[in-house]
């Protein structure tokens, strides 16, 4: 189904791809990404000659239905892994351990430091969790990954897609083997972090902000709120200059 799929997208969108040559032909490597779009996922493992395993809500893979088994049957078919998030800390841990695992198989990995979906466009801090743990637990080569123009093929909330040619810059693989059995150090997991978002940064042509997406978005979404009540007491302020 991975190469029905792909073939499908790759037909569709025609997304055109630079750096291919940087993934290896075997063996583990981790594929970290900027995340601009749920379709990020779908649109790199088209283009990759390889099957990448990314890690998905177990949500989608358990709801119930005729529409809950097409759900599942697609996202198993473009290689994702699901997990239960539910769990705060071991919900992370649980990631990580799969990670590991898809790694120790001689496979790739993909993975998303910002933790979730840019909620503008920009870049945000990577997580120091994940991505640094993994990469030092297993010694695998990380490549940087910039998603170009996803988030206008199906903008955050939207459901039917715009046909927009997306592009996917591949860089070079950085080696942090030099820190392996560090992965209990917060300061190099910090640093491991910083490098590779940094190579992201690079590659996308984003701009950079120094908070997670996560605190991005609470505060877009405190500032809708703000706007809301304003814009209502403007309109009942409105309703009753009137009624004098």
């Amino acid at each position: 189904m991975k190469f029905s799929i792909g073939g499908s997208l790759k037909l569709a969108f025609r997304p055109w791809v630079e750096g291919i040559e940087n993934i290896p032909a075997e063996g583990p490597a981790i594929l970290a990404s900027n995340h601009l779009s749920f379709s990020d996922s779908f649109f790199l493992p088209a283009v990759l000659d390889r099957k990448v395993t990314f890690i998905a809500k177990a949500e989608y893979f358990t709801s119930p239905g005729v529409k809950g088994k097409l759900t599942a049957a697609f996202f198993k078919g473009v290689g994702q892994l699901p997990v239960d998030r539910s769990g705060g800390r071991g919900a992370g841990e649980a990631a990580i351990k799969s990670g590991i695992e898809v790694l120790e198989r001689g496979e790739l990995f993909g993975i998303y430091p910002e933790g979730t979906r840019s909620p503008d466009g920009r870049l945000y801090r990577g997580k120091p969790g994940g991505l640094a743990r993994v990469a030092l637990a297993t010694g695998a080569p990380v490549i940087p990954v910039a998603m170009i123009d996803t988030e206008k093929v199906q903008p955050p909330g939207k459901i039917v897609p715009k046909m927009i040619r997306p592009g996917i810059r591949i860089g070079k693989p950085l080696d942090f083997t030099r820190y392996q059995g560090m992965e209990g150090d917060r300061f190099i997991l910090r640093s491991v972090t910083d490098e590779v978002m940094y190579e992201i940064m690079k590659l996308s042509g984003q701009e950079y902000v120094d908070i997670y997406a996560t605190a991005a978005k609470r505060q877009i979404a405190d500032a809708a709120k703000v706007a809301e009540a304003q814009k209502k007491a403007e309109a009942e302020q409105a309703k009753k200059a009137a009624a004098e």
